[in-house]
């Protein structure tokens, strides 16, 4: 059974750091890309940051460039936000897709981020 933990989140206030973590099980994980992804209330969720499966390819949205670092090891992959922001808060979810594919068909449960002003 393949699984994807999140956790790091929390309240922080507004020019903060938080470091995320996804911990992956059940899958060659050097076979899939890993993704961030975010859900405030009322939004769809969107994607924050991508690392490529041999973590030589990166993505950043253009609100969290500069700002947040992706990075992966063996098993986890990570989400460093520095200079977080108000609306930087949502629910962050990691998603793994294999290098041969174009959808995330992993996903975590999500951990809460809340960014106080």
């Amino acid at each position: 059974e393949v699984q994807l933990v999140e956790s790091g989140g929390g309240l922080v206030q507004a020019g903060g750091s938080l470091r995320l973590s996804c911990a992956a099980s059940g899958l060659s994980f050097d076979d899939y890309g890993m993704g961030w992804f975010r859900q405030a209330p009322g939004k769809e969720r969107e994607v924050v940051s991508c690392i490529s499966s041999t973590g030589t390819s990166t993505y950043y949205a253009d609100s969290v460039k500069g700002r947040f670092t992706i990075s992966r090891d063996s098993f986890k992959v990570y989400l460093q936000m520095n200079s977080l922001k108000v609306e930087d808060s949502g629910v962050y979810y990691c998603g793994a897709r294999h290098w041969t594919g174009s959808q995330y068909s992993y996903w975590g449960q999500g951990t809460q981020v809340t960014v106080s002003s």
